[in-house]
């Protein structure tokens, strides 16, 4: 078996992955029924409305806008899975679902229980079955350095109840009485280092990490700010979901360099490469030293890593990619090298119907299904990146090699086969340009034509070197042509 094959039956490397907060995906079948589930000071809006920023609640530890819900749940996103898999979503990651007092339920108060106004175990596990029935898999958000002050846990801590008690971190030095995450009053952290403790949240096999993967048929947990786990911990962690079933998933919130943290954990949030893809659509840096800074991070952190890599542009925590890059030929740059890098595209609910929006609140919306429609513009440019990403195999789980460029980006994808190998080459500036390529891959035939898949457009080229003309800010992705018609193909003795 080759590497590429390996890599190729490993579900993790490269997947699109496709985020959801359920209280916003898909309003719920009976709106008006919910309410009870919504007692003051929670309250619950119609899907129309838009979330804005609310007041301090001091008697809480909250802002208002944490306590108002949509009423998305876990039936009404069952409801929307055609839906995805028409998009061609292979993986459905969740924020988190557990019992907790806010709508982003960061602040779980019962890890074992999923939310009530959300549904059940037995409507996640129903919505596990029904993704693994058409080969997707389903990712849960674990939030397991702190946990919500209104936890039973929590509270028989400050009983003083044993083991309890040891849980958590409480002292004079702390300004509440005890230590909280970030200095939020209602986040307060759990002191990991107990061995009881780990056992509850993942080291055994009736913990929360393996139970759910045992139990509901989850697939694999995103660790938020898994920074702040540590990477001894994660190791721990990550050895626990795999013991429970092998092959899941961990993949951490970190926004540091990757490096280190794998294998501790089987892959990050790679938010470098979005540092780097964002402040290239920017004009914050030039195509040389995005190259030269991909080539680093593909170097050090090494690409069997990056493949598991989710590759991200926008989620909850950060502008919506229509705000954060105004400009339609920003947006095409950046996403066509989302589904180009080594990594899994990780794409936020709605960027496909073209939502905006700045910071929390306003980045977690309720999705517009009357703008997630084909004519879309925003729409129409995923579902052709999607399509392309399904049919060249190695955009998924090829090589990466980096191709010297005057003024522009330019690097292969390739796998064991001339036939798949992809050219993609980006100018960012808004300068038309024109590059001589030497093209890294000994099976590409000399004199044979590479097709621009975008444009249609076609190129040759000549012992290993291409020509290649760049309009302004635009992207071109060049693949083989193996036929030159019915009765001859160079590639016929080559791999």
């Amino acid at each position: 078996m080759s590497e590429f094959e390996r890599r190729e039956q490993d579900w993790r490397n490269g997947p699109l992955v496709y985020q959801v907060l359920v209280d916003r995906f898909a309003p719920p079948r009976d709106l008006a029924a919910k309410r009870e589930r919504y007692a003051p000071p929670r309250e619950l809006r119609s899907w129309e409305e838009l979330p804005r920023p609310g007041r301090y609640l001091a008697e809480e530890g909250l802002w208002s806008h944490e306590l108002e819900f949509w009423g998305g749940d876990l039936e009404s996103l069952r409801g929307r899975l055609d839906y995805l898999r028409e998009l061609g979503v292979e993986v459905l990651y969740l924020n988190p679902i557990q019992a907790a007092f806010t709508n982003h339920k960061y602040d779980a108060e019962d890890y074992f229980a999923v939310a009530p106004e959300l549904g059940s175990r037995e409507d996640l596990r129903a919505l596990a079955g029904e993704l693994h029935a058409h080969g997707q898999r389903l990712v849960l958000d674990g939030v397991f350095n702190h946990l919500g002050r209104r936890s039973e846990w929590f509270r028989r801590a400050q009983a003083g109840e044993e083991p309890y008690r040891s849980w958590f971190f409480f002292g004079e030095e702390y300004a509440r009485g005890y230590r909280c995450w970030d200095d939020a009053a209602n986040l307060p952290e759990l002191r990991l280092e107990e061995p009881s403790l780990r056992e509850r949240l993942w080291a055994g096999p009736e913990s929360v990490v393996q139970g759910y993967l045992r139990e509901e048929g989850v697939d694999g947990w995103r660790l938020d700010v898994a920074f702040d786990i540590g990477p001894e911990l994660l190791a721990e962690l990550s050895a626990g979901a795999h013991a429970a079933k092998p092959g899941s998933l961990t993949v951490g919130e970190i926004y540091n360099m990757p490096t280190r943290w794998i294998p501790a954990l089987d892959a990050v949030m790679n938010m470098s490469a979005r540092e780097l893809i964002l402040g290239l659509a920017r004009g914050e840096l030039s195509a040389q030293l995005f190259s030269r800074h991909l080539a680093t991070l593909v170097g050090d952190v090494g690409l069997e890593a990056l493949l598991k890599c989710w590759l991200v542009l926008d989620n909850h925590d950060t502008p919506r990619l229509k705000t954060a890059l105004p400009e339609a030929w920003q947006r095409a740059l950046a996403q066509t090298l989302q589904f180009t890098l080594p990594g899994a595209p990780q794409l936020y609910y709605g960027v496909e119907a073209g939502m905006a929006g700045g910071g929390d609140p306003e980045v977690r919306a309720p999705m517009r299904w009357d703008d997630a429609v084909p004519g879309n513009p925003e729409r129409e440019r995923l579902v052709r990146l999607i399509a392309l990403r399904q049919r060249l195999r190695a955009l998924r789980i090829g090589d990466y090699v980096p191709l010297d460029a005057e003024r522009s980006l330019a690097f292969l994808r390739r796998t064991e086969r001339a036939r798949e190998t992809v050219l993609v080459a980006a100018n960012p500036s808004p300068e038309a340009t024109s590059e001589t390529l030497l093209v890294r891959d000994s099976w590409l035939m000399n004199g044979a034509w590479l097709r621009d898949e975008l444009s249609g457009e076609r190129f040759q080229i000549f012992a290993g070197v291409l020509r290649l003309p760049l309009a302004p800010r635009s992207v071109r992705l060049l693949t083989p042509m193996v036929s030159e018609g019915p009765d001859y193909s160079p590639y016929k003795r080559v791999p």
